[in-house]
């Protein structure tokens, strides 16, 4: 918003400032070595020429359209870039849940191929003591991880 401001600024000073700045009458001349010089005073050579200029006030209406077009494509370009960066970091948490769906599948795939290889399958109580699972609770268990292997594993 402040390089806006001093744009603006700038720009309404250039007009102001470089109007009485124009000179009337441009003169053209070549130097001994051949080099092209101009300048707005007369430098006595004898191969100068004056140069007819034309010149046109600065219009300030198309100098604030040029402003605002300028400031248009400024927006744009923010506006495009600050979506550039929410898809990127919407593509990155979609990325950061597909790799934790992944940690889950694995570790409930190693759930139940402990559950397979395991004799008989217990749970720890209260006291810390281990309380071993009929066979209808391992079941009941084996059917669970199954469901969530289901649920969070897609092939």
């Amino acid at each position: 918003m402040a390089g806006k401001k001093v744009l603006i600024a700038f720009t309404a000073l250039a007009l102001t400032a470089g109007g009485g700045a124009m000179a009337n009458e441009i003169y053209k001349w070549v130097d001994d070595e051949g080099t092209v010089h101009y300048g707005d005073r007369p430098s006595g050579s004898p191969v100068e020429q004056q140069m007819a200029v034309n010149y046109r006030r600065t219009d300030s209406s198309v100098v604030q359209r040029q402003i605002e077009s300028v400031n248009k494509s400024v927006a744009a370009r923010q506006e495009r870039r600050t979506a550039a960066e929410e898809e990127a970091q919407a593509a990155a948490a979609k990325e950061a849940e597909a790799a934790d769906q992944q940690k889950r599948c694995e570790s409930y795939r190693a759930r139940l191929k402990t559950m397979i290889e395991s004799r008989r399958l217990y749970r720890e109580d209260e006291k810390g003591e281990r309380v071993y699972l009929d066979e209808t609770q391992t079941q009941d268990a084996r059917r669970k991880v199954e469901d969530l292997i289901a649920e969070n594993c897609s092939s």
